[in-house]
């Protein structure tokens, strides 16, 4: 069926008189709800009274004939307007305006014929101080001039008269403003100022001249080339004119609509988009009067009423007929007419209803921004897909009229497989974009549930896991079994964790582990494990899977003990007594009991340093050995609160001996860890190194007594000669030269030690030197200073020979003296007596 923006009614058919055919024929109608009126080519005027029930089928109202009035025996009705606040019914015939009463047709007492009218128009729009008045326009058929009439109940009176240029063919009133139509142009005055500005001109014939108020100040005129013009009553146009055809006998407006007649069809135009929307066939037409709901279109001797139908009602059909451009045109269009709230709920469905068109012709962008901004309850979507009904409730039912389309998406499951993918493509970006918004919100179960099953289908790994590691509302009972028949183990961990179903979750997570599932999704579930197992707050799961994931990997198990909250770390004790099985784990967690959290007892730096040389004994690569050993000498080295006499015997019963020298010295006993470093170790490097170390931080006369200690132990062999000779080279700033020739044997040449002397005698006379130097400078900045101070003084003073200190009362002999603020001399160390 085709748009219908109106729908046709056949309201009055006038009996057929052949002889009198010509007589009786309808010259011009009025109407004011019910009461529709005749005037006819014989004088008469006919009253009518239309019903509210028509018969759908026929397209037939019933109307009731009312009283008839014969005017005279000739001239035809030419005008019938109502003025419904006096029931009267205004007539023009035979150039004079009568006023009848509408119900009788009863002329009205007191007021007495207006005679030489060629049109007039009753204005319906009065300022409020004339609100028990109406005004009419009348155009005189002798002069050229309009007169305003004030309209009461028992009289009329000429309040003002406006003269024109060209005698008025039609025209129309709104207001204070009356736009006239002459024989070639189209003219706007101003009824209270009487001034006149003329428009556009015209070349219609007299019957195609028509000017119609569209109302709000506005104005519908028959304009040049075939246009409809809109004009402003201050003579500007605010629309775009409409084409229309030519031979246009009259327009009507009914918003939004503009209804044109000609004499065999009724053509509807927009004011929206300006296109035509709908054609009536009215064989015979002659005119038209616009009503509050349509207009009425009058032949010789029938009527026919044009009702509006309602603006939803005109949306669905545009929808149904997939014009949605138009539907929401035309919805923007009367939307200043129409309730703010059944306005939202119109636009929200014809919204909905365009993303639909757009849905099954795959524009699923377009789709998915109108089914948002529709507000479409995300289950009507999912409802569409076969796979999916299962996530909704039992008792939803959807509002949708949509059974042709939900099919064709059914046939794609089965059948087109690609074409299906992009469907569920468009569900997971439509869910996503509604989820944890207030549309999602509503129904946030069957979102989460469809969301899961669709990433299960299309293998989507990543959008999966994110779903279900955070918060969300999906159904256990669904969603389960979906991630099971598609071993999706490491999701379904993931969503027992996120419902707070630990155990579950972490035994899911533990048979992927431990190879009796596969799930390709996570590459390391053990780190996984390990990674939920350190930040969990309940303490009884941790310690039941501890042992599982230390047996599994001490190094990285031992995490869920160290990398747990600050706030929410287990009692040491009771880690250490676990890990007492695990030594490595073991290692690891007192490293960061000592290096992060910085503990001071002393057990547990006895265990790390204990713990270090079980880990060497075990150690087979060297590399590992070394780095192991390097620990444990930064541990001994740096460590205060270890005990010595603890760690010593163990060390010892190693054969470590740098770490037993570490411990020696430590102890104070630096002699015998020099000895151990030598004579056992071997390595004279490491005995230099220690002495170095040893001294690091301390008295620096302790590293030169280390080192003179160290060539003593030197001496005492001879087969450690060479030894002596380089530590003596490679120290020769530390030992003193008068000292070390003391101790030298006297076998020893001079040129033996001609290094360490050139060497010693070198950085002493450099020291020397220095000295010097640095004294010489420290006296020029003290003269310096003295100079500026006088400069700064400004006063000179005069010592004469034999001037007496004025404390002591001796003379003063040397050059420097003290002045006081008095100007009296005096000795620098007489100062004191002066200040006591």
């Amino acid at each position: 069926m085709a748009f219908r923006a109106f729908k046709q009614t056949h309201v009055f058919e006038k009996p057929s008189a052949p002889k009198e055919k010509d007589k009786s024929s309808i010259q011009c109608i009025a109407c004011c709800d019910p009461h529709v009126y005749i005037g006819t080519k014989d004088a008469t005027v006919q009253h009518l009274i239309l019903s509210s029930s028509t018969d759908l089928g026929s397209g037939q109202s019933k109307t009731r004939e009312g009283r008839a009035r014969k005017l005279g025996s000739s001239n035809q009705v030419t005008q019938l307007r109502v003025v419904p606040l006096y029931n009267h019914l205004l007539v023009l015939w035979d150039r004079s305006i009568t006023a009848l009463n509408m119900f009788s047709l009863e002329p009205v007492p007191g007021l007495k014929k207006i005679p030489h009218v060629s049109l007039f128009e009753v204005c319906d729009s009065m300022p409020s101080a004339q609100a028990q008045c109406v005004e009419m326009v009348t155009s005189s058929s002798r002069r050229k001039l309009i007169r305003i009439h004030v309209v009461g109940v028992d009289r009329w009176d000429v309040v003002k008269e406006v003269p024109l240029l060209y005698d008025p063919r039609a025209l129309a009133v709104d207001g204070t403003s009356v736009c006239v139509a002459t024989s070639d142009r189209y003219l706007l005055c101003d009824i209270r100022t009487g001034s006149s500005q003329e428009l556009f001109p015209h070349n219609h014939s007299r019957q195609c001249v028509f000017v119609t108020s569209v109302g709000r100040g506005e104005f519908l005129l028959n304009g040049p080339e075939s246009l409809g013009m809109f004009v402003m009553k201050t003579g500007i146009c605010q629309r775009p004119p409409l084409q229309w055809p030519q031979e246009v006998l009259a327009a009507g407006v009914c918003f939004p609509y503009i209804l044109t007649l000609q004499p065999q069809v009724l053509s509807v135009y927009s004011m929206v988009d300006q296109q035509r929307k709908q054609t009536v066939s009215l064989t015979g037409a002659k005119g038209l009067l616009s009503t509050s709901d349509g207009v009425l279109v009058f032949t010789e001797r029938d009527i026919f009423s044009l009702r509006l139908v309602p603006i939803e009602e005109q949306i669905q059909a545009l929808v149904r007929h997939e014009r949605i451009e138009e539907a929401l045109l035309l919805l923007d269009g009367v939307q200043g007419y129409c309730p703010l709230d059944s306005y939202k709920e119109l636009l929200k469905a014809i919204t909905c209803l365009a993303g639909f068109v757009h849905f099954y012709q795959e524009g699923f962008s377009e789709a998915k921004d109108l089914f948002i901004t529709g507000e479409l309850d995300p289950r009507e979507i999912i409802h569409l897909y076969p796979d999916m009904q299962s996530c909704l409730r039992e008792d939803f039912q959807s509002q949708l009229d949509q059974p042709n389309k939900g099919r064709d998406l059914q046939v794609l499951w089965q059948g087109d497989r690609s074409t299906f993918h992009h469907y569920l493509a468009f569900l997971g970006d439509f869910l996503r974009a509604v989820k944890g918004t207030e549309l999602g919100l509503r129904c946030s179960k069957e979102v989460d549930c469809a969301l899961l099953r669709l990433y299960v289908e299309l293998g989507d790994s990543e959008n999966l896991q994110q779903l279900v590691a955070l918060a969300n509302e999906c159904r256990l009972d669904q969603c389960v079994p979906v991630l099971e028949q598609h071993n999706r183990l490491f999701a379904l961990g993931s969503l027992y964790q996120s419902h707070g179903n630990l155990i579950d979750a972490i035994k899911t997570w533990v048979k992927i582990a431990d190879g009796f599932h596969k799930d390709p999704s996570c590459s390391d579930v053990y780190g996984h494990i390990v990674r939920t197992l350190s930040q969990l707050q309940d303490k009884d799961v941790v310690w039941t899977f501890s042992d599982w994931t230390l047996q599994k990997n001490q190094e990285i198990g031992v995490q869920i003990f160290i990398k747990c909250p600050p706030d929410d770390r287990f009692k040491t004790q009771d880690v250490l007594a676990l890990l007492e099985k695990y030594p490595l784990a073991m290692l690891l967690y007192l490293e960061f009991l000592i290096y992060d959290l910085n503990s001071e007892e002393s057990r547990h730096h006895n265990r790390l340093a204990l713990a270090y040389v079980t880990e060497m004994l075990q150690e087979e690569e060297e590399a590992d050995l070394r780095k192991t050993r390097e620990k444990l000498q930064q541990l001994l080295w740096e460590s205060k609160f270890y005990d010595v006499s603890t760690v010593y015997e163990t060390v010892k019963s190693a054969n470590l001996h740098m770490e037993e020298a570490i411990l020696l010295g430590s102890a104070g006993e630096h002699s015998q860890a020099l000895k151990v470093l030598v004579h056992q170790e071997g390595d004279f490097q490491a005995a230099e190194a220690f002495c170095c170390r040893a001294a690091q931080g301390r008295d620096p006369q302790l590293r030169q007594t280390l080192l003179l200690t160290l060539l003593q132990i030197y001496l005492s062999s001879e087969d450690l000669t060479s030894a002596a000779v380089d530590l003596l080279n490679h120290n020769p700033l530390v030992f003193a030269a008068e000292q070390i020739l003391q101790l030298l044997p006297d076998s020893w040449s001079v040129q033996l030690v001609s290094q360490f002397l050139v060497g010693s005698l070198r950085e002493t006379f450099h020291q020397r030197r220095m000295s010097r130097v640095q004294k010489a400078l420290g006296q020029a900045e003290l003269m310096r200073h003295k100079v500026i101070w006088m400069q700064a003084s400004k006063t000179t003073f005069r010592l004469d020979k034999g001037q007496k200190c004025k404390v002591c009362q001796r003379d003063l002999a040397e050059p420097q003296f003290v002045c006081n603020l008095h100007g009296d001399l005096m000795h620098t160390n007489c100062t004191d007596f002066t200040s006591s």
